[in-house]
């Protein structure tokens, strides 16, 4: 079954994750197929706090692809920060 995950990286005490499509037996820093956005706990000042395509990772779940409980949140809260942004660039 393909899962869309995080994956780890950075540095000790300063996490960062990629969220990528990957086969659910595959390790958790292992093999991936897509990688589809990034996710920094520990952004501040000017840094992004989520990056996602969100027209991949809704192309994976027409596949069948299962989002975990932690990507299904921060998928909510980029989508919910995509409607907000064309809304400011218009006024």
């Amino acid at each position: 079954m393909v899962k869309i995950r995080l994956t780890r990286g950075g540095a000790k005490k300063r996490p960062f994750y990629h969220i990528i499509v990957t086969d659910q037996r595959s390790a958790r820093d292992g093999r991936n197929i897509e990688r589809v956005g990034f996710y920094n706990p520990v952004a501040s000042g000017a840094e992004k706090r989520i990056e996602l395509d969100i027209a991949r990772v809704d192309h994976w779940v027409g596949q069948g692809a299962q989002l975990t409980d932690k990507v299904r949140n921060l998928y909510k809260e980029a989508a919910k920060t995509a409607a907000a942004a064309p809304a400011e660039t218009a006024a």
